[in-house]
């Protein structure tokens, strides 16, 4: 079975100059590549991630409740936590997902503060 890219009209530019797919469909799973949002403020910034997410997976066929893992990279893990995870929760329910979140140094946007990777199932 080969791999199925995703790749929505909107990230098109960058699959092609950056070469990697936003996410790609596989025996079932949906892997999302890290998707790092934009925002004056943590609380935007994370939410657009996640808005981000929903779009991908949308386009993929699937929603919020198919989702089977999420890894959190954050800056500051202390300091952004809170807010990640009273963003988090306005877009993922019961059943929760596993979840990993690691404290990282930075990322590859100046000044970014999260990087959100997510798979999910096809049903």
């Amino acid at each position: 079975m080969s791999i199925e890219v995703i790749v929505p009209e909107a990230n098109k530019k960058s699959y092609e100059r950056m070469r990697f797919a936003p996410a790609v469909h596989h025996d079932g799973l949906i892997f999302c590549s890290g998707v790092i949002g934009t925002g004056d403020s943590a609380e935007d910034e994370f939410r657009n991630a996640w808005q981000e997410i929903g779009r991908l997976l949308e386009h993929a066929g699937v929603g919020f409740e198919d989702v089977i893992d999420t890894t959190l990279y954050m800056v500051d893990l202390q300091k952004n936590a809170a807010t990640m995870f009273a963003v988090k929760n306005e877009f993922i329910e019961e059943p929760y997902p596993a979840s990993t979140w690691i404290g990282i140094t930075e990322l590859v946007i100046p000044g970014a503060r999260a990087e959100i990777k997510v798979i999910a199932r096809k049903r």
